[in-house]
């Protein structure tokens, strides 16, 4: 497989997309959810999703905001390291769910939302289920037209 993009990134492609992915950020961003929260959150969907151009940029924002490295290798794994947060756990639990639709008639259980709605008040669930959403449109819009990860990092 190539690592070179199929066709420019159709959000660049078509500016008026770019409007309206910055209203989605900007409404996800601003309701409360801590920033490390929604960033652990886009990177286990990226992950999911395969998505090298979003795990990348994902994980290299996550760490310019203080998140540390040994959260960040463990995303993949969090069930089984020490650690996450309750919240954060019960935030990348309703990613997953909502990341792997297909998995299970039932979606997004009962009991994975109760979870997150224990931690995250209806505004705070609002914002995650927009942010999940988000990370999944960029997830599938990089994944189809092979959108690479940026190989000139220093």
């Amino acid at each position: 497989m190539s690592l070179e993009a199929r066709i420019q990134n159709p959000a660049a492609l078509l500016p008026d997309a770019v409007k309206a992915v910055n209203l989605l950020y900007k409404a996800a961003h601003s309701a409360g959810v801590p920033a490390t929260t929604l960033e652990l959150v886009h990177l286990r969907a990226s992950q999911i999703n395969g998505c090298s151009a979003c795990v990348d940029s994902g994980a290299r924002n996550a760490r310019k905001n203080g998140e540390t490295e040994e959260r960040l290798f463990a995303v993949a794994v969090w069930r089984e390291t020490p650690y996450f947060t309750d919240a954060e756990r019960a935030a990348l639990a309703l990613a997953e769910h909502a990341t792997r639709l297909a998995d299970r008639s039932d979606a997004v259980p009962d009991a994975v939302w109760d979870e997150a709605a224990r931690h995250f008040g209806e505004k705070e669930l609002a914002a995650l289920v927009l942010w999940i959403a988000t990370t999944n449109f960029f997830n599938r819009i990089n994944a189809a037209t092979r959108q690479p990860a940026p190989q000139n990092w220093g």
